[in-house]
C-alpha cells in the first residue's frame, strides 16, 4: 500500500501506523473513524515517533470537536473574510496537486478579527484538502505578495495560519511558492515568523526571485493549469464563489 502523494510506505511504516491506531483508539474511540493515510501523515509529521504522533493526533481530535463542531465551517462565520477575495482556487500542478492562491495584499491587520480569521483558515484548508484526489495527499500554494505593505503586515495572523496548518493539517502542504516578495516582508519572515515553523515545514516555503518566476512556475505547473494572472490559461475561482458540498476533513 502506497501513496503517490505522500511517498511510498514500507511495511515497517504501516506497522507503526497500526501501532499508532491502537494507541489513539485506546485514548479516544472516535479515532476509529480516521483512515490510515491520515494517521500516517501525523506519524510522518513527528518523524515516526508513535508517542509524539499519538499526542499530536489526540490534540487534533479535541481541537476539531471544539473548532468545527458541525464538521465544517459555515460560510456565515467567515463572511467578512471571504468578501476580501484573498483566497482563490486554481487548477492542479504537474504532480496532480490542487492549487490554492493567496493574495496577501488584500489582508489588512486593522480589519481582522482573530476568531473569524482562524475559522477562515480552517475553512480554506478544508476546501483545498477536499479537492486532493485519491493517490495524492498534498496541495500546492501560490502566495502572491504584490502590493504588500505595512498595512497588510499581520504577524499574529501569519503565525496562527502556520500553526493551524502544522498542528492540524500535517503533511498536507506540498509546496508554497512565494512570489513578488518585497524586501520588508523577507525581514518580517526571517525574524518574526520563521522561528515558529517546524523543521519539516520550513523547506516547503520557496521564495521565488522575480527573474526566476516564469521558469519556476512553469516547472511546477503546466501552462494550461497556470493561473491567467501569471501568464497561464487557467481562470481562478474566488473561494467565496467556489461551490462544493461541505464535508469533514
Amino acid at each position: 500500500m502506497a501513496s503517490a502523494g505522500g511517498g511510498a510506505a514500507g511495511e515497517g511504516e504501516w506497522l507503526k501506523v497500526a501501532e499508532l491506531r491502537a494507541v489513539v483508539q485506546a485514548q479516544d474511540p472516535r479515532a476509529k473513524e480516521v483512515d490510515n493515510l491520515t494517521l500516517r501523515r501525523f506519524l510522518r509529521a513527528r518523524d515516526h515517533s508513535v508517542d509524539k504522533a499519538a499526542a499530536m493526533f489526540i490534540k487534533f481530535l479535541k481541537w476539531r470537536r471544539e473548532a468545527v463542531p458541525d464538521g465544517f465551517v459555515p460560510e456565515e462565520r467567515v463572511r467578512r473574510e471571504l468578501a476580501q477575495d484573498k483566497a482563490w482556487m486554481g487548477g492542479v500542478d504537474r504532480a496532480g496537486r490542487p492549487i490554492l492562491v493567496g493574495f496577501l495584499a488584500r489582508h489588512y491587520s486593522a480589519e481582522r478579527d482573530m476568531a473569524e480569521y482562524k475559522s477562515f483558515v480552517v475553512y480554506f484548508f478544508d476546501k483545498i484538502c477536499a479537492r486532493i484526489p485519491r493517490g495524492q495527499e498534498k496541495f500546492l500554494a501560490i502566495i502572491d505578495l504584490k502590493g504588500w505593505g505595512y498595512a497588510n503586515c499581520d504577524v499574529r495572523a501569519y503565525i496562527a495560519s502556520i500553526e493551524i496548518m502544522q498542528n492540524y493539517y500535517p503533511e498536507r502542504l506540498g509546496k508554497a511558492l512565494m512570489i513578488n516578495v518585497p524586501y520588508i516582508f523577507m525581514k518580517v519572515w526571517k525574524t518574526m515568523i520563521y522561528p515558529f515553523i517546524d523543521t519539516n515545514t520550513r523547506d516547503k516555503f520557496v521564495f521565488v526571485e522575480d527573474k526566476d518566476q516564469h521558469e519556476t512556475l512553469r516547472k511546477e505547473i503546466d501552462e494550461s493549469q497556470l493561473p491567467e494572472f501569471l501568464g497561464g490559461k487557467m481562470p481562478l475561482v474566488s473561494l467565496k464563489d467556489y461551490v462544493q458540498q461541505p464535508e469533514s476533513v
